[in-house]
């Protein structure tokens, strides 16, 4: 009987043991599984944060154009030789330099480098305007004011209603209204400069 039950103890054991070692295999599957899934996760959020290159293109455009209508508020604001010129020349200083600090916060949060000076498009435009004086500048400065507001409205609405993601499209969706505000003001003033070069006659 003692000899028996030894044996019995023994296989008991052996039981025993293969269930622990078995559960141990099973825990340490356990504890691995999930960290596949992670890391996979992990994979799909970096190449996520890739930034669409139409909302990338956006915003480095806005930001010339802002740096852009800074420049040339500014030097409405020193050359102009009407009022309502000068006025509108501080609207584009006070408003862009707002606009432009908002975006740059945006484009930092999402890893995009703002171009800090002027393309040649821009330069070549501000060549011209330095070269006029009185009448003539705010004539020629409003008319381009008219064009290049027509053409912001266009594309800031455009990445309002199609943007991708969905912080540079909030920030297109806030800035519009100014901007459609800044094209009815250069109309006006654009009007009014021409009726006075009108009346002068």
């Amino acid at each position: 009987m003692s000899h028996r039950n030894t044996r019995h103890s023994i296989l008991s054991a052996s039981i025993g043991l293969a269930f622990l070692v078995a559960a141990g295999a099973t825990a340490a599957q356990g504890t691995s599984t999930p960290s596949t899934p992670s890391s996979g996760q992990g994979m799909k959020a970096g190449s996520g944060a890739a930034i669409p290159a139409a909302d990338k293109t956006f915003v480095e455009k806005a930001a010339v154009g802002g740096l852009a209508e800074v420049a040339m508020g500014k030097m409405a604001q020193q050359k102009g030789s009407s009022d309502q010129v000068k006025q509108f020349g501080s609207r584009m200083v006070d408003d862009h330099s707002k606009a432009n600090d908002e975006l740059k916060q945006v484009a930092s949060s999402k890893g995009i480098t703002l171009p800090t000076d002027l393309d040649a498009k821009h330069k070549s435009k501000i060549d011209k305007m330095q070269k006029l004086s009185g009448a003539q500048f705010d004539r020629a400065y409003m008319d381009d004011m008219v064009a290049d507001h027509k053409q912001d409205v266009a594309e800031f609405r455009k990445e309002a209603n199609s943007g991708k993601d969905s912080d540079i499209k909030a920030f297109a969706a806030k800035t519009l209204p100014t901007l459609e505000d800044h094209l009815k003001m250069a109309q006006s003033t654009d009007s009014a400069v021409k009726a006075s070069k009108t009346a002068s006659r």
